[in-house]
């Protein structure tokens, strides 16, 4: 019997994952019946010359060794069958048998699976999602076939059939545009810049001839201007990592170089891509550690050497992110970019402290404004934030808080009206005071406020004890 040493490593290890060309190549199938056709339509799929022992069959095999090439040995397996460097898949109906089929497969030394029992196998065939020339194979390494096709039906569904034309024509253009980018790194981005973008959405729309006169067009671009790069300017959310949309995880992922300000937390940069330069060009109040000049400059530097570059901006970079003047400046100098928006702190703390920004009983518009002090005073529109039934967002406001208050009661609100602070918002150390214009400036002197600070001015914060969330999940 194989060994109780050999079944405990093979339980600890992890499957070293690998597709084997099997076309033309002999497989021994050892049983007949539905475990069995379901190998073997694996096997058929693959063009492997199989030979199956077994003394009966199933319909569904008998029908298949009649009109494929696939060889019946009608009898029960022996010693002989099994030779050096063969491949032998096992899948009788029988747990006995097949242990008793592993144990001489295994001492003629050759690679056998057994159906169900991977403690027997010395290889596993994993679930597949077939997009042909894409395959994706998922395996659980035998503890969990049931998970494995669980997921393996969910990313099915997920994954566009139109995949397959997407492998296609990589295939048809894998020479042509070797020829044509000979740097493998330079040839990489050409390829993700290209899948990535419109060339990708043409084939997912089904436009095959689309696509391919894109690709010429592409390739011809190349030519003429072979180290142009592009610039990402994404919004990386106010903190919690899971607000990231699948796109900005993209793209973190693939870029070369990367400029980041201290608004994006830490748990959202160990995703991005670790082979990448990191630039730290972040801003204080009072404190720009790199002037907004410069950082255009920079990001204009990087793209024009060719390199991907990410530009990745707490909250969304259109909102008192100044990623507007950011791509003007690659506009101006014709760099390529792309745009990707982020959950803006208002809506991420709010949602996060448990203040709605809007509710019919309480709000029906909603303002966002910065509240950057000049002068020492913060220069904003009271008469238009004073006016009742709305939320007032202020962004940057820690500092200017008693003059915010002040000049909202001064300009009409009442002493009393709601307002919150809510620092580090979506974070897991979360902080949120509430109180009123009267209460709040007093209230924080006592508290060690860290920044990023969003405060919310508004009957909604009165809310906020009986939809708090965040702070009371288990």
């Amino acid at each position: 019997m194989i060994s109780e040493q050999k079944q405990s490593h093979r339980k600890r290890s992890h499957g070293f994952p690998a597709f084997l060309d099997l076309y033309g190549k002999s497989v021994i199938l050892v049983g007949g019946g539905a475990k069995a056709a379901g190998k073997y339509r694996r096997l058929a799929a693959c063009g492997a010359k199989v030979t199956i022992i077994a003394e009966q069959l199933s319909d569904e095999l008998h029908q298949r060794t009649e009109g494929e090439q696939v060889v019946h040995e009608n009898r029960k397996h022996r010693e002989d069958d099994f030779q050096v460097g063969s491949l032998v898949i096992v899948a009788t109906e029988s747990s006995a048998d097949n242990t008793a089929i592993a144990q001489t497969a295994h001492e003629a030394g050759v690679w056998v699976n057994v159906a169900n029992q991977p403690e027997l196998s010395n290889f596993l065939i994993p679930s597949l999602v077939d997009r042909s020339p894409l395959l994706v194979a998922i395996s659980s390494g035998g503890v969990s076939p049931v998970l494995a096709r669980l997921l393996t039906s969910r990313i099915d569904a997920f994954l566009p059939h139109t995949y397959s034309d997407l492998g296609r024509l990589a295939e048809n253009y894998r020479d042509k545009i070797k020829q044509h980018v000979g740097d493998w790194r330079q040839r990489r981005r050409f390829w993700e810049r290209l899948l990535n973008g419109r060339i990708g959405e043409l084939i997912l729309q089904g436009r095959f001839k689309s696509a391919e006169q894109a690709m010429d067009a592409a390739l011809t671009e190349h030519s003429e201007n072979p180290h142009s790069g592009e610039v990402y300017l994404v919004g990386a959310g106010p903190g919690d990592p899971d607000l990231l949309s699948f796109r900005a995880l993209r793209l973190m992922q693939q870029c070369d170089v990367v400029l980041f300000d201290r608004l994006v937390s830490e748990p959202i940069m160990q995703l991005v891509n670790s082979e990448a330069e990191r630039v730290y060009v972040g801003k204080r109040r009072n404190d720009h550690a790199v002037p907004q000049e410069s950082i255009n400059a920079l990001l204009v530097k990087h793209a024009k050497q060719g390199k991907r570059v990410l530009r990745l901006k707490g909250g969304d970079p259109f909102i008192f992110g100044r990623g507007g003047e950011e791509i003007e400046t690659l506009a101006e100098e014709g760099v390529s970019f792309q745009v990707v928006p982020g959950v803006t702190a208002a809506a991420g703390c709010a949602s996060y402290a448990g203040i709605p920004l809007t509710h019919r009983d309480h709000a029906q518009a909603c303002i966002f404004v910065t509240g950057h002090l000049k002068d020492g005073t913060v220069n904003l529109d009271w008469p238009a934030l004073a006016r009742p039934h709305q939320t007032v967002v202020i962004y940057m406001g820690l500092v200017g808080l008693p003059v915010i208050c002040e000049q909202l009661i001064k300009h009409g609100l009442p002493s009393d009206h709601p307002i919150a602070l809510v620092a580090e918002g979506t974070r897991q150390s979360q902080q949120v005071l509430t109180g009123t214009l009267e209460t709040l400036p007093e209230t924080i002197k006592s508290q060690a406020i860290k920044p990023p600070t969003l405060i919310i001015v508004g009957n909604v914060v009165s809310l906020r004890e009986k939809l708090a969330w965040f702070e009371t999940r288990e």
